[in-house]
């Protein structure tokens, strides 16, 4: 037994049902010793019809051609029961006492379908292990039935309208009219004619068509019939029918059922026609796919292969008998290409066609296979397109690099756009233009006279650009050939360089390049300069590249020559700017200061930020810091104008506020548009007060010997400009050696960092500076601030200036005042303080002259002033004489003539002294003299008389001005000792305070 199983299960997948039951019935018959056998499958109604028979007499099988399948015979019960059969004969029967009728049902997917069933001989009833050997076999018969392939036949086609109309007048068509609950059936004459019946033979039964259909195509053409009755769809089938010489021929068939109001199936009508003409282009269909260039598969539902071309054979590695019923998945070629069966079944649930590649590990061929669904299964088709892929794979390689190379010029023109310097330009043509030509150097070169001189490079060594600059350049020199021709050169390697220019081949030698693409550079009417692209490897250049690179010349050159102008008024520009601003520091004793200006980033025009440091008298100094909104010439020209303006305005002494209004009066003056941002410190080193008046500007940072820090507040008044006077002041006591931190916006603010947490950063950094104790060096502490507030790598958007001072009071001892009588012996009581002060302080050698300037100018006071006299002296750097009255009418000089009795006081101080001058206060006003200590012994009384002058001789300081002054004023003698220069001698209409 088990040997028949195994030659059975030998039985390649994609047998034909009727070669299946075949196989089937010989090997029972074989194994039972059986007479015969027969295998009837159920048709429509009742029937069970006779597709299989071997052994039995011509005579039994018409008997058994239609069989009831709800009568008693073993077929109909073992499809009935579901089981096995066993049906002794009537000992009358003409067979052989013992023998019997032995059944088993068949099924097809959980149904049953018809029943096998064996004569057997006298041994009579099979034992159980026949049994067991007939279900193994039925069990194999119904695998097979599954895997068989559907009978061939034409294409089907939908006919509509005429052309249906056309086809019905060229072929022969019956119609047919089959009730399903009865089993009647009515053929019209041309479906006797199609189907080889003779009306006297027709019986008007189902069995008649049952007889005529080719036992292959029976099962699958019933089935066909279910599942439309059942799902209540169009019944189309194709299939074998036998004609009256015997032969078959192919017919199509095409109908539907009618139902009743319960849905129970009541007839089907339809027609049916001969189909041997697409019978013939099936076959000639089938030739050329055979044939075709493509791979061609054909599997059913179940992955089966029922169609393979010789190009598929070829492929899997199979022929097509070996191939027919195989699943498509257990060929070993088909499981080692990765992927294969996953993207099919995923195609396959989509259920529509879908294409993909694929690649075959074997052969290393890339294969495109389609798959498309069908009612019976899917169809594949393969095609190798390893030469197309690649070619298309080398057709988007160009595609997408002239894309990129299109992408990099829209992305070099947007750069070039926005360049604003030469490096600028440099920068954009490394960036863009470099990489997409595998190109490692840039250079850029100018005519300057007889050379070429290198603005801007990339992938070159100093050494080189030096001697680039260095070299005379001319005619035949590569560089030089297209500046004067107004075209590109290419040299696609050394060898070439050496043929163009043998001189120059050291020079090429040592630059490490060997390719090169000179470009002119043109703009304006006139080449300029040459850009030069080169290689590191020699490289030929395609026509394509060499159009390119001519193209791309020509954008940079009109952004380089825009950048060049561009560098050119900026450089100006900045010039201009740090004209305006302080050239040094000066250095006093009320302070020591340090400072920086800062510009903006990179591409941005010039500001207006600016600050001083100004001098006053009687040991104050002025520390300011501005800022001019905007940017570009106008705005650092306002600048200056401003700076200017604040000095004249701190020369003439007048408080912090009064400065900002006259400010604000000529910002004001200027235009609509402009503003600017203004702090003024007036810092008295004598009280250590520090008066502070601001305009739209951020509040100075002020660092207690202590560390802390504090920012004082004045009212934060508007814009210079915009404000309307009065300026609010603030007073503040600053303790000695503390630190004075102004600055403008641009060194605390950013668009990243709101301007209180700039001033936050600001103080701590200035406490921690305190802390480490590197405060103490003034410009080392400016580098801190820069590189904490303003990093080198961080691009300003904004100019940053700031002043850092060191305030130092002036000791007490070494000032000192006092209050003077309103009457002519002020000016001995003067002198006479100033002997005993200076020879205190060590400084007798200043004596007489100061004695001079103090009766002088004590003695104009006297006569032509009013309120309380005060005489201060202050020494410092300086010997600073003041004397201070109640009047607000200032001395003026003038020049006398030799006839003039007075007018040459202001003349005598002004020889004597390095400086003087008046300031207002707060109760009238301060005439002040400067002398400087500057001596061979460390102090000098200061500038003498000019001895040539014949208005100053050494008899006009020989008078005893103390006996002048004592006397009446209103004598004649006081009258001529002021005409000899005296105290005296600043009347009012002759160089007094009038003067």
């Amino acid at each position: 037994m088990n040997a028949r199983l195994d030659l059975l299960r030998t039985v390649a997948p994609g047998a034909t049902e009727s070669e299946v039951f075949r196989l089937a019935l010989q090997h029972a018959m074989g194994e039972l010793g059986a007479l015969g056998g027969a295998i009837h499958l159920r048709g429509p109604m009742s029937a069970l019809r006779l597709v299989s028979a071997a052994g039995l007499p011509s005579a039994l099988t018409r008997s058994w051609d239609i069989v009831d399948q709800e009568g008693p015979s073993a077929p109909a019960r073992a499809l009935h029961q579901g089981s096995r059969v066993w049906v002794p004969l009537d000992p009358g029967d003409p067979f052989r006492p013992g023998s019997g009728l032995a059944a088993l049902p068949v099924s097809s997917e959980n149904r049953r379908i018809g029943a096998l069933t064996l004569l057997t001989g006298d041994r009579g009833e099979p034992t159980p292990e026949q049994w067991e050997f007939l279900r193994a076999v039925v069990a194999w018969a119904e695998e097979r039935i599954l895997q068989a392939p559907m009978p061939s036949g034409p294409v089907h086609t939908e006919l509509h309208g005429e052309r249906l109309r056309q086809a019905l007048k060229e072929v022969s068509v019956g119609s047919w009219d089959w009730d399903i609950r009865t089993g009647d059936l009515s053929w019209d004459e041309a479906a006797l004619e199609l189907y080889g019946t003779r009306p006297a033979d027709f019986t008007g039964r189902i069995e008649n068509w049952m007889r005529i259909v080719h036992p292959d195509d029976l099962p699958p053409t019933l089935a066909a019939a279910q599942r439309a009755i059942r799902d209540r769809t169009v019944f189309e089938a194709e299939y074998r029918v036998r004609r009256l010489d015997g032969s078959y021929g192919w017919t199509r068939a095409r109908g539907r059922a009618t139902y009743d109001d319960r849905g129970e199936a009541l007839r089907m009508i339809g027609v049916g026609w001969e189909s041997n003409e697409s019978r013939s282009a099936r076959d000639a269909l089938s030739r050329a796919l055979r044939h075709m260039s493509d791979g061609f598969l054909s599997v059913d539902e179940q992955w089966r292969i029922t169609f393979a071309n010789l190009v598929a054979e070829r492929t899997l590695g199979f022929s097509e008998k070996e191939l027919f019923g195989r699943v498509l998945w257990d060929l070993p070629s088909a499981r080692r290409i990765p992927g294969l069966e996953e993207h099919c079944r995923e195609a396959a649930a989509q259920e529509r066609p879908v294409g993909f590649d694929v690649r075959s590990p074997d052969t290393g061929l890339l294969y495109h296979l389609r798959l498309v669904p069908g009612p019976d299964g899917r169809t594949l088709y393969f095609t190798d397109v390893t030469d197309k892929r690649r070619q298309d794979e080398e057709r988007r390689s160009a595609e997408l690099a002239t894309a990129e190379r299109a992408a990099r010029i829209a992305e070099l023109t947007t750069d070039l756009a926005k360049a604003s310097t030469t490096q600028d330009v440099v920068e954009a043509v490394a960036r863009r233009v470099l990489p997409p030509f595998a190109a490692t150097g840039l250079l850029m070169q100018v005519v300057e006279g007889d050379r070429l001189h290198h603005v801007g490079s990339v992938g070159y060594p100093d050494e080189f650009l030096a001697l680039l600059d260095s070299s005379h350049w001319g005619p035949g020199d590569p560089a030089w050939q297209p500046i004067m021709s107004g075209t590109p050169l290419f040299l696609s390697s050394v060898e070439e360089f050496a043929a163009h220019a043998p001189t120059r081949v050291d020079t090429a030698a040592r630059s490490g390049k060997q390719a090169w693409a000179f470009l002119p550079l043109a703009a304006s009417g006139h080449t300029f300069g040459v850009c030069v692209v080169s290689f590191d490897r020699p490289r030929l250049l395609t026509d394509e590249e060499r159009t390119l690179l001519t193209t791309i010349s020509a954008l940079v050159a009109q952004a380089l020559e825009r950048a060049r102008l561009y560098d050119a008024e900026h450089a100006r520009s900045r010039e201009l700017q740090r004209s305006l601003l302080p050239q040094g520091l000066p250095e006093l004793a009320a302070c020591t200061a340090a400072a920086r200006y800062l510009p903006a980033g990179q591409g941005m025009d010039v500001g207006g930020d600016w600050y001083d440091i100004i001098p006053l008298s009687g040991g104050q100094v002025a520390l300011v810091v501005g800022d001019v909104m905007g940017h570009g010439l106008p705005e650092a020209a306002t600048m200056g104008r401003l700076r200017t303006a604040v000095h004249t305005l701190a020369d003439l002494e007048l408080p912090p506020d009064e400065i900002m209004s006259h400010l604000n009066d000529i910002v004001a003056g200027m235009n609509e548009e402009s503003y600017a941002t203004c702090l003024y410190a007036l810092y008295d080193s004598t009280t250590r007060t520090c008066s502070i008046a601001r305009a739209g500007h951020p509040p100075p940072a002020l660092v207690h010997p202590d560390g802390s820090v504090h920012f004082p507040e004045p009212a934060a008044d508007p814009p210079l400009g915009a404000a309307k006077p009065p300026f609010e002041t603030v007073e503040i006591t600053v303790p000695e050696g503390s630190l004075l931190v102004l600055y403008t916006d641009g060194l605390v603010e950013s668009a990243k960092r709101d301007i209180d947490a700039g001033m936050a950063d600001l103080a701590r950094l200035l406490h921690t500076t305190h802390e480490d104790g590197t405060d103490t060096d003034l410009e080392r502490l400016c580098d801190t601030l820069t590189a904490g507030l303003l990093p080198a790598e961080q691009q300003a958007a904004d100019d940053a200036a700031f002043l850092v001072a060191r305030l130092h009071a002036l000791p007490e001892d070494r000032m000192a005042a006092w209050p003077l009588p309103r009457d002519p012996k002020a000016a001995g009581q003067a002198r006479r303080h100033v002997r005993g002060q200076l020879a205190d302080w060590g400084l007798d050698d200043l004596v007489p002259t100061t004695e001079l300037l103090v009766s002088e100018l004590v003695g104009n006071v006297v006569r032509h002033a009013k309120g309380p006299v005060r005489l201060r002296l202050l020494y410092g750097a300086e010997l600073i004489c003041e004397v201070f009255d109640g009047s607000l009418t200032m001395p003026r000089i003038r020049r006398a003539s030799e006839s003039d009795e007075g007018g040459r006081g202001l003349q005598l101080v002004t020889a004597l002294t390095e400086r003087w001058g008046v300031r207002y206060t707060r109760t009238g006003k301060c005439i002040w003299t400067e002398q400087v200590l500057l001596g061979p012994d460390g102090h000098d009384d200061g500038p003498a008389p000019d001895a040539q002058d014949p208005m100053f001789t050494p008899d006009m300081f020989a008078a005893d001005l103390d006996t002048l002054l004592s006397e009446d004023p209103g004598t004649p003698a006081d009258s001529g000792a002021a005409g000899s220069g005296g105290a005296g001698s600043g009347g009012a209409g002759s160089g007094g305070a009038g003067s």
